[in-house]
């Protein structure tokens, strides 16, 4: 498909979709807005790449406040209009959101697959927040599949290219990613600090459902830590917020994790009103959140002492968690793993079945030792990132200077660079004049006897192939070596150079006057026959004739020339045979008394 020409400005639907993309995260009620009053400007203005940013600002709202199918809808709709501009950026952030709408639907290898391919022409592509949503998704792909090394790898290179100062809300997203990323591995601390920083950070946006998704993990962080209770001023809030695009949205509204956190801290009502609204609420494909729905229903059944039906809700996803590594969904969590074998070890001792709740605990514990392992392996890799973290900034920092003194170097090769332009064009100016040099007669100004001997073959051909004719005169000066030895060859060049003058003032743009040698001259006159070039060479002898030389020995009047033509279609073999034609009739002309014109095949006295 031939890509559409971008326009040269941006029109103001694209500067209105562009806008809504930088407050995507910074005030996410705004940016919608933004983004459809930019996508009906650019649909009644036929303006496809406003139309483009607007539909990808959408889809990645969506993202966060819709479905996954209303989201992909948009974000096709993008890229396919990106791909057609060859609008390399908006292309690669539509692959980075589908990706992201694959993985909301718990399609976790298929959102890696279609992100990864994508990674090295957005490192060379996008730049602050765009390529920290680029790598934040390969990041969130590689998480969810138990891949904490590679994740952190790219989350932590998303941060450096999303920080406060670029990033545009982007940073405080990736905060939360990070502290989610450390609370799968157990690392509730280190979860919490970026936590609060993240929570700090949205002090300053205007997006409810970033907060949310932060309190969340704060939540699940300190109810982990057996300090549930502390959670709870998180769980009121996050619970309050509404679930719309004012709040924090349909999809993910986690009331289960919130019950879990309540239930926990010994707050009944709270838990079981909880675990009905995360019954009733819509639900994506991610495995984490059913089964920790199962967890918190299970919690609620024991908190009443009804363990078998506490037990019966665990049951219900069993095959989602399996008993090994190998047996369980794709994208489960170790830290939901763990957290759902524990409570059944405890159910299973409530039932006084010591056996059953051994083996659990067993699972339990291999569950724990591979998470133990997992989070060894991500702090390496955190602190080995960290280390690089270092080394970039250093790096950065000389790239500045670097580009500073680049800058001071590159105002010098203008000035270089405009001083070798002016030498350029003098040198071909004097190229040009070299080449009229070659061609042209320097007394006359008319074109020399070489362009004569190239240019007329070529004519020739032309005219033999248009079947147009083709006159050519020859001129010689009549009795010119007596003005010579009369005057001096001085006025001998007075007189050339004045009948060039003559020449070239009474031609066509089309004919071609050159001298030929001496006081001899050739006329080509294209789509000529020789009876009309009889007529103007006619005209030109007594213009010549009528020719006035004030000169110091006296004047210096009635010049005449004799001349001779032919045209192609008297002489049809050749250029060669055409100028043998018209010098022998000005030969001719010589011997019949000079100061006249002779054509090929005329008998007619032809003197002016």
């Amino acid at each position: 498909m031939a890509s559409r020409l971008v326009r040269s400005h941006p029109s103001a639907s694209l500067r209105l979709a562009r806008k809504a993309w930088q407050l995507l995260h910074m005030d996410s009620a705004r940016s919608v807005t933004l983004a459809r009053d930019a996508l009906a400007g650019a649909l009644r203005g036929g303006d496809p790449q406003g139309e483009a940013w607007a539909r990808l600002a959408i889809g990645y709202h969506l993202l966060y406040f819709g479905t996954p199918a209303d989201a992909a809808q948009e974000l096709r709709a993008a890229q396919s209009l990106c791909t057609e501009l060859a609008d390399c950026a908006g292309r690669i952030l539509a692959g980075a959101g589908l990706a992201r709408c694959l993985f909301r639907e718990g399609r976790y290898a298929e959102s890696l697959e279609l992100v990864l391919p994508l990674r090295d022409e957005g490192l060379r592509v996008l730049q602050h927040e765009q390529r920290g949503v680029l790598l934040n998704t390969i990041a969130g792909s590689y998480s969810a599949q138990g891949r904490s090394e590679q994740a952190f790898a790219y989350m932590y290179q998303a941060l450096r290219d999303s920080g406060p100062t670029h990033g545009r809300g982007f940073d405080a997203v990736l905060y939360c990613n990070l502290a989610h990323e450390l609370l799968q591995l157990g690392d509730y601390h280190e979860a919490l600090r970026y936590l609060d920083q993240g929570i700090a950070r949205c002090h300053g946006l205007v997006n409810p459902r970033l907060l949310a998704v932060l309190l969340i993990n704060r939540v699940i962080c300190l109810t982990e830590l057996d300090r549930a209770q502390e959670a709870l001023l998180d769980v009121l809030r996050v619970r309050n917020l509404p679930a719309n695009e004012s709040g924090r949205g349909e999809m993910s509204s986690h009331f289960e994790t919130l019950a879990i956190a309540a239930l926990r801290a010994g707050e009944l009502e709270l838990g079981r009103e909880l675990v009905e609204r995360a019954w009733a609420a819509p639900r994506a494909t991610v495995p984490d959140e059913h089964v920790e729905l199962a967890i918190a229903s299970a919690l609620l059944a024991g908190q009443r002492s009804q363990w078998a039906e506490a037990l019966q809700q665990l049951d219900r996803v069993l095959g989602l968690v399996g008993a090994e590594d190998a047996d369980a969904a794709e994208g489960l969590s170790l830290r939901v793993r763990c957290q759902y074998f524990l409570l059944r070890s405890e159910l299973q001792e409530q039932q006084c079945d010591a056996a059953a709740a051994l083996a659990t605990m067993r699972i339990w514990q291999q569950l724990h030792v591979a998470r133990a392992h997992l989070a060894s392996r991500a702090r390496y890799q955190a602190a080995a990132l960290q280390t690089e973290l270092l080394r970039l900034q250093q790096k950065l920092d000389e790239q500045a200077a670097q580009r500073r003194a680049t800058e001071r170097a590159r105002a010098e090769l203008e000035a270089i660079n405009q001083q070798l332009s002016r030498k350029i064009e003098e040198v071909q100016s004097l190229q040009e004049a070299l080449r009229n040099q070659a061609v042209r007669d320097a007394l006359t100004g008319l074109f020399n006897r070489r362009y004569l001997n190239e240019s007329l073959p070529a004519a020739f051909a032309l005219a033999r192939r248009d079947g147009e004719p083709l006159a050519l005169a020859v001129i010689d000066f009549d009795h010119f070596k007596d003005t010579n030895d009369r005057f001096g060859h001085t006025v001998g060049d007075t007189v050339l150079e004045s009948f060039g003058r003559l020449l070239a003032a009474n031609c066509r743009e089309s004919d071609v006057a050159c001298r030929y040698g001496g006081e001899e001259f050739c006329l080509l006159m294209p789509h000529t026959n020789a009876q009309v070039a009889r007529r103007k060479v006619n005209a030109l002898l007594r213009l010549w004739r009528n020719q006035t030389f004030e000169l110091q020995g006296g004047t210096l009047a009635g010049l005449t020339f004799s001349a001779g033509i032919a045209d192609t279609r008297q002489a049809p073999q050749s250029a060669h045979d055409l100028l043998r034609r018209a010098d022998e009739q000005l030969l001719a002309a010589k011997h019949s008394g000079r100061g006249r014109v002779l054509v090929l095949g005329s008998s007619e006295d032809q003197a002016a």
